[in-house]
């Protein structure tokens, strides 16, 4: 059931583009329409916009054996003709809908024509008056319809009259309501919405069947692309370490040199540093960790005076910065205060004598 929703849904949509596409075509190149008005006894009266004064506009009869006034079957061959005939011929049926139905009315008065009708949608030439909203969400039209068979001889005529493409309406009896349109004639290879629609769907299928080769392409190529790619990156990064081992064995030596050089002149001789921090901490005070890394000293150990060691060291030359990096605490077995102090060690380092 919700497929077929989706697929009525489509439907309908694919139509109201063609019927766009149709009138918009149709507003570019066309005449004002010939109107031929259905009048007593079934004598036609004529309406050509751009008649001269020699046609005559006397009323005729429309048949097999149509006999126009001269010059104007001349003047109708290749035009759009308004046939207007008598509501006296046309059954009218009310119908009353939810108003989110007046999107889908060709399908749904399509659907319901044989119930309010005696023909079937074949059989029948039918068309629907604008919506008019109603209380509670709803709309009315009127369906107007009549059988089919009852306009062949109308359309038989004007065919044979050369006529491009026929329109068939009746009009609803107020003068200024609009023609209801039952039922439009093309001429075999002019714009007709039958073949748009054609068109339509065909174009889709197309770019449907496009867009699934192009996602395969993508996917084929696109794997071939990452594996040559990665091939590529791989060969790139053995290069590369060639190029690095190459130079590393040329100067390994020289590299190390300069290393511990460059260490030599940027790192404090852990000895100096402890030389240089027991003649800064008085004699109370005892180291029991250090940590050197880079210009960073770590001390940890016991002192009757933690609080003064962070001013002596500031008071040194070796060393600055200097301060608890963790609490100061006392032990009941120790002499005195475990202390946690971290200072920056001077470079190039001295020590003072």
């Amino acid at each position: 059931m919700r497929l077929q929703r989706v697929v009525d849904g489509f439907s309908a949509w694919i139509d109201m583009v063609a019927d766009a596409l149709v009138a918009a075509a149709g507003r570019l190149r066309r005449r004002r329409a010939v109107r031929l008005s259905e009048g007593e006894s079934g004598v036609f009266s004529l309406d050509l916009p751009d008649a001269g004064s020699d046609i005559d506009p006397a009323p005729f009869r429309l048949d097999g054996d149509a006999t126009l006034p001269d010059g104007l079957a001349e003047r109708l061959r290749g035009r759009e003709i308004d046939l207007i005939l008598r509501p006296d011929q046309f059954l009218l049926r009310p119908l009353e809908l939810p108003r989110r139905a007046a999107e889908f009315l060709d399908g749904i008065v399509r659907a319901q024509i044989d119930r309010l009708t005696p023909w079937t949608p074949q059989e029948a030439a039918f068309g629907w008056t604008a919506p008019v909203a109603l209380a509670e969400d709803r709309i009315a039209v009127t369906v107007v319809a009549t059988a089919r068979a009852r306009i062949t001889p109308y359309l038989d005529a004007l065919k044979k009259l050369g006529a491009r493409s026929i329109a068939v309406s009746t009009s609803m009896g107020a003068e200024e309501a609009e023609p209801v349109r039952v039922h439009t004639f093309t001429l075999s290879g002019t714009t007709s919405v039958a073949r748009v629609r054609r068109l339509l769907l065909g174009g889709l299928a197309v770019a449907s069947a496009t867009a699934v080769l192009a996602v395969l392409a993508s996917q084929i190529l696109g794997s071939a692309l990452d594996t040559e790619l990665a091939d590529l990156n791989r060969r790139i990064t053995e290069r590369r370490l060639a190029l690095v081992a190459g130079r590393s064995r040329g100067d390994t030596e020289t590299s190390a040199v300069r290393m511990l050089e460059r260490r030599k002149h940027e790192t404090a001789a852990t000895v100096l540093v402890l030389e240089a921090l027991s003649r800064v901490l008085p004699d109370h005070t005892y180291v029991t960790e250090m940590h050197i890394d880079g210009d960073k000293l770590q001390v940890i150990g016991i002192s009757r005076e933690a609080p003064t060691l962070i001013r002596l060291m500031e008071q040194s030359a070796q060393f600055t910065r200097a301060t608890f990096f963790a609490p100061t605490t006392r032990a009941a077995e120790d002499p005195g205060e475990r202390f946690h102090i971290e200072a920056r060690i001077r470079i190039p380092f001295e020590v003072m004598p």
